[in-house]
């Protein structure tokens, strides 16, 4: 029963329910309708929590009471009554997306930043796919400094996904890569074949001319750099027009630096039209 009970319990936690809750529910459907001195007993829940929780109970429509002289009995209500729980917060859910718009000119209206500037910090592998997937929204060329590969980090599935939307919108890139990226990106298409950016153009640049340790993005109003380095992983987007445009200068120096990659090790790289 302890499988049982464990499947419950996480099944109601989703649905913010107590685990005391999954306990009593199961013992009503081992034992059938029980009086609160055997429900008890059965769930191993103490009586005066059984009373207090027996109201949620009551009212997500897992149970029913009557009441017999002297005592009351509890019993299973279908498992299936929570379909009202499910609509309830299927309708809340749907409130808060439609209220989300409000709040965030609200927040707008009285945040201290610049109201040409905003920052965004991103954490943990999600993250870093959240500042990835932004990109698609790109309407100009995406400019990047890359100090190593994505895909070893976002995971197979979610690149490829990244690079057809891509595609789709015909996004055109173009990224200055270090010694780094070389060869995580070598060490990455030696063992898997993923689709491949069409519009890609690269160029290299010596750790001893210009040190990437780091890397960045540069595409409509917004700079973003990420690292994830010592097991770290930690991003930031900088949405300002200024900002990007001195970006976009410095990136066009050093692109002006830069090496052309050759036929065979852009193919390496993972370009599907080598530059």
């Amino acid at each position: 029963m302890s499988n049982d009970t464990d499947v419950l319990r996480a099944y109601f936690a989703k649905l913010d329910l107590e685990p005391e809750i999954a306990d009593l529910y199961l013992a009503l459907h081992a034992y059938g309708p029980q009086s609160i001195s055997e429900l008890s007993r059965h769930s191993g829940v103490d009586r005066t929590r059984i009373y207090r929780i027996l109201e949620t109970m009551t009212s997500t429509n897992l149970i029913e009471v009557e009441t017999h002289y002297k005592r009351s009995i509890v019993k299973a209500a279908p498992i299936s009554n929570l379909q009202i729980l499910l609509s309830k917060k299927e309708e809340e859910l749907r409130e808060l997306h439609s209220e989300l718009a409000e709040v965030q000119r609200t927040l707008a209206q009285h945040s201290m930043q610049s109201p040409t500037t905003t920052v965004q910090f991103y954490r943990g592998i999600e993250g870093l796919k959240q500042m990835f997937w932004n990109q698609t929204k790109s309407k100009t060329i995406n400019y990047s400094i890359l100090y190593e590969n994505s895909q070893s980090r976002t995971n197979s599935a979610f690149f490829e996904r990244w690079v057809r939307e891509c595609n789709r919108q015909n996004m055109v890139f173009k990224g200055i890569v270090s010694d780094n990226f070389i060869r995580t990106q070598k060490d990455w298409y030696a063992k898997k074949d993923n689709e491949r950016l069409a519009n890609w153009e690269s160029r290299y640049v010596p750790d001893d001319i210009f040190p990437i340790n780091h890397s960045t993005v540069i595409y409509n109003d917004v700079v973003s750099y990420h690292n994830w380095r010592d097991g770290n992983v930690f991003g930031i987007e900088i949405h300002n027009p200024e900002i990007t445009k001195a970006q976009r200068q410095f990136f066009s120096m050093l692109w002006q630096q830069a090496k052309p990659i050759s036929k065979e090790i852009s193919q390496q790289l993972g370009s599907s039209e080598p530059s």
